[in-house]
């Protein structure tokens, strides 16, 4: 039986120690009181596709240690993870945002085996106790001889996992798909409804083919996580509602109550991950020497919905207040480098 510590007992963290334990894992959730004290009765986790567990695992508010160690805290709380761990032995697995905490991690803890891993899916809480996967895809994780409890863990769980050699490409090409994030919780409603509207997806489509443009001079290959090339998915996005519609079925499917963990933290009046998704994205336009418009914009209006800002726009309205943000700042031509890199 696997030992596992899932440090960073949210949502996703929850949930996927919850299928972990309904495979046989001994599995300790680390987190705050507030969120482990509703477990005292048992922890449900459900799939999209169907199926329901209550499973009982154990509890601890500070690091405990384990054979593996699940890291599921928010990017900005890497650095106080690294620290609380340090006296851990485990094989260590990022299962989180953004493209620097692996090696964050890695400089914080030498000689300790950390992993890079990657969740594509949404996890929506039901209730106190209750966590529900909102939205498809398969977990990856890096293909090194480290990463064998985590594949072992989640073959006797039945939860599918796959083997990665291009984990950086597959990070990165998560955070384009992240960019979506900021927009969800500006809009106040389901990903589903959201995605339903084209003017919201137009202002995916322009942050994520801003990000392309970048991504592509910098030349950092990006990975394709599902059936549509990242080239290809702004023009997906644009298209007429109808034919959307018709096509994205394919691509994955969401839970008409799934949201971002964006909206979930300004719900919780909790600061976002704005600065490792959209944000990444501007902080790579500063060192290639240039701007990135669509998301600073994004990045300047989720730091006022912290501050209490809206939280309920329109499509149109959010497209309106980007056009209005950005309207003097120049457009970024993706370089020839962008088509050799760019999958």
């Amino acid at each position: 039986m696997t030992r596992v510590v899932i440090f960073g007992a949210g949502a996703i963290g929850c949930w996927i120690g919850g299928r972990l334990a309904v495979g046989g894992a001994d599995v300790t959730l680390v987190g705050r009181p507030r969120v482990l004290d509703a477990l005292s009765r048992g922890l449900q986790v459900s799939e999209l596709g169907g199926g329901q567990w209550t499973v009982h695992p154990k509890t601890a508010t500070e690091a405990v240690d384990g054979e593996l160690i699940l890291v599921t805290v928010k990017s900005a709380q890497t650095a106080d993870a690294a620290r609380a761990l340090a006296a851990t032995t485990g094989t260590i697995v990022s299962l989180q945002n953004g493209v620097r905490n692996v090696p964050l991690l890695r400089d914080a803890l030498p000689g300790r085996r950390v992993v890079a891993g990657m969740v594509p899916f949404n996890v929506v809480r039901r209730g106190p106790a209750s966590y529900h996967r909102g939205s498809g895809g398969n977990l990856k994780v890096e293909n090194v001889d480290a990463a064998a409890p985590f594949t072992e863990a989640c073959l006797r769980a039945d939860l599918a996992c796959e083997l990665r050699d291009d984990m950086p490409a597959v990070q990165w090409a998560k955070l384009v798909m992240n960019l979506n994030n900021a927009i969800n919780a500006l809009s106040g409603v389901p990903l589903k409804t959201e995605l339903s509207q084209r003017a919201f997806r137009r202002v995916l489509a322009a942050a994520q083919r801003e990000a392309l443009a970048l991504l592509g001079r910098a030349e950092i290959p990006l990975a394709r996580l599902t059936p549509v090339p990242p080239r290809f998915m702004p023009r997906l996005l644009e298209l007429p509602d109808a034919l959307f519609h018709r096509l994205a079925g394919r691509v994955v499917a969401i839970d008409p109550y799934a949201r971002s963990s964006m909206w979930d933290d300004l719900e919780a009046s909790r600061p976002t991950e704005i600065a490792y998704i959209n944000g990444e994205i501007v902080a790579l336009a500063e060192r290639l020497g240039t701007r990135a418009p669509v998301n600073a914009a994004l990045v300047e209006l989720i730091h006022a919905a912290e501050a209490g800002g809206k939280r309920d726009f329109s499509g149109d309205e959010l497209a309106q207040a980007l056009h209005s943000m950005t309207a003097n700042a120049p457009a970024i031509a993706p370089t020839s480098s962008a088509s050799r890199n760019l999958p």
